[in-house]
Order: structure tokens, then sequence, then C-alpha cells
């Protein structure tokens, strides 16, 4: 009862049953503090690893135009997303096997704040991750816009082992952007996956025909063996 009563006067924040946040004074119009500083603690009390990705991913690494409310974060569990204050919290499912191929301690980095330190996915896995759930990264402009702000800083060995547990297709779909961003030894190590490629892909596979039914003719990109059914578009 006295928790419910400092979470009624805005002392306390209450994300999951059991787990309150002390609210600042700085903290109380906005409702919460930043993710940033509470995401460990509550992913440790509720037992389910984890790892920051996407946008805020990004932003930390120094993506421009990469500002969310949005903050996502992979988990090996189906978890569902929550609004507390001003903050909305995602939480997108990967396979547990392939989380744990990739959630390594060397692959990922630590996005520090004044309480502490959070699990973010390294300059690698934040760009195949972006690729993989790009719908949630802005669609394929925003993740193309990330791959060019990030592209360069990805090291190309540690790109071609990470990229070895994500499907092929959004293998070759980065493939594709690095290349046409110029960050080519980072394409050039991607491109043995080609090899593994049965049948071209598009590279906006939730791109829909303007009329149902209506056979569309798209450029095809040969050598990442893919449809451009989408232009790209970001800003240099």
């Amino acid at each position: 009862m006295a928790l419910l009563r400092q979470a009624r006067k805005h002392r306390l924040a209450n994300p999951r049953h059991g787990f309150y946040l002390i609210l600042r004074p700085e903290d109380r119009n906005i409702g919460a503090p930043d993710p940033v500083r509470w995401i460990d603690p509550l992913m440790k009390y509720l037992q389910v690893d984890y790892r920051v990705t996407l946008l805020r991913a990004a932003a930390f690494h120094g993506a421009s135009h990469q500002a969310s409310m949005v903050f996502q974060v992979i988990v090996p569990k189906q978890m569902r997303g929550f609004e507390i204050g001003r903050h909305r919290m995602a939480f997108i499912y990967q396979n547990p096997a392939a989380f744990a191929k990739v959630n390594r301690e060397d692959w990922l980095d630590r996005l520090k704040s004044d309480a502490g330190f959070a699990n973010v996915a390294g300059v690698e896995l934040t760009l195949l991750d972006c690729i993989r759930y790009f719908h949630k990264a802005g669609g394929i402009n925003g993740a193309a816009q990330i791959v060019k702000d990030l592209g360069s800083q990805a090291q190309p060995a540690v790109l071609s082992r990470i990229a070895a547990h994500y499907e092929n297709s959004s293998v070759r779909r980065l493939g594709y952007l690095l290349e046409r961003m110029r960050h080519l030894r980072q394409a050039q190590a991607l491109q043995p996956f080609i090899k593994k490629a049965k049948t071209a892909v598009p590279l906006g596979p939730s791109v829909k025909p303007l009329i149902e039914g209506m056979p569309q003719h798209h450029e095809r990109e040969a050598r990442w063996r893919l449809i451009i059914n989408e232009s790209v578009e970001v800003d240099f």
C-alpha cells in the first residue's frame, strides 16, 4: 500500500508488476526516467536477456536523424510492450536459438547512463537488426540511412560472422545497401552469402502492387539477387 501511495503521488513509477522506479523531480514531468537508466535492472528482475537495438542503438553509434521516443529491445521471448510516462517500450522477438548465437558480449556494446549500463547492439549487429526488422526502423529508407551513417564503422570480418546467423535475404539486402552507400569493404565481406541464395527477393518485401494481381516490372539486381521494387533515398 505504501508503494501505491508513492506512485499516486508521482514519486514512483511501476513499469512491471513488482518493479518500481524512483522518480527524481526532473523525471516527474515526463512520467519516468529515460529507459536506458533502468532497462538493465528491469530485465534482470524479469530474468530475460536482451539488447537495445534499432533506432536507439543507431543513435548511440552516431547515426543522424535517429531521435525516437520508442525504446526498442530485442528479446528471446514474446513480451508485450508498454508505455510509461512519455516513453514507449517495444520488445521485438528473436528466435531463442538465433538470439543466443548473436547476443554475445563481444558483439555488444555498453550504453552508459548516470545509473549504470545497458546492453546495446554493436554496430555490426545494429546494421543486421535494422535490415532484419526494417519495418521497425523507418522502412527500407530508414534502414538505408542507418547503413549510410554507420556502415564505415563496421568491421568486415565481424559483420560476416554475425551475418551467418541471419536470414540470407536480410544479408543480401544489407550487402546491396552497403554497396550503394560506397561502404565497399563491408559489402565485399557479405558477397559469399550470395552463392547460398536460391531465388531473388524484393528489396522492400512489404511493398504492395498498386493494383492487386497486375504484373509488376522492376529492375533486378543480379549481383545481390534482389528485385529493386522500392527506390532508396537517403540524406547525404
